[in-house]
């Protein structure tokens, strides 16, 4: 796995810390991963509909 340094505005990363405080992820790393993945699965999703030519539904 690679590091990567990013500034995030005070407000966003307080409400990431409140979900890893409420359990719903087990550190703010990991918060910040699924993020990531679920922007890049929006992404793949995007592009399939695209080359399908219809919309998701």
């Amino acid at each position: 796995m690679e590091r990567v340094t990013l500034r995030i505005p005070k407000q966003q990363i307080e409400e990431v810390e409140e979900m890893v405080e409420l359990g719903k992820y087990p550190n703010r790393s990991e918060a910040i991963r699924s993020a990531v993945r679920e922007m890049l699965d929006e992404q793949t999703d995007s592009q399939s509909n695209e080359n399908r030519g219809w919309a998701k539904v």
